[in-house]
């Protein structure tokens, strides 16, 4: 059994339906934040911007961004291991990593369900 097919009504009439859901590009995402704060799209842009980045410079520090109502950006670590080319099927070793992860506030889990 697949997934329902969703849509979503952007500001200038037009939808975009997938399989899995909607997709909004960053564009789509300034406009957005444009008309509901009233402001310039360059503006949303730049504030858009600074947010990421404020972001992106507290994960490198290993810090944890907690926004109230929409949830948590944390790292999170991924241990070594040993996994396979799918082309050829010889064992690789895959080093351990750290990765950027998000867990969503009640909040937002509410507004989804």
């Amino acid at each position: 059994m697949g997934r329902a097919r969703r849509s979503i009504r952007l500001g200038s009439g037009r939808r975009i339906i997938s399989k899995r859901g909607t997709f909004v590009n960053k564009s789509e995402l300034i406009d957005a934040i444009a008309r509901h704060a009233d402001i310039s799209k360059a503006a949303a842009g730049r504030a858009l911007d600074a947010t990421m980045n404020s972001i992106r410079t507290s994960l490198r520090k290993g810090d944890v961004v907690t926004l109230v109502g929409f949830g948590s950006f944390y790292v999170g670590r991924r241990t070594a291991r040993q996994g396979r080319n799918p082309r050829t099927g010889a064992a690789i070793k895959i080093r351990a990593a750290k990765v950027p992860k998000f867990r969503a506030g009640k909040a937002l889990k509410d507004a989804v369900n």
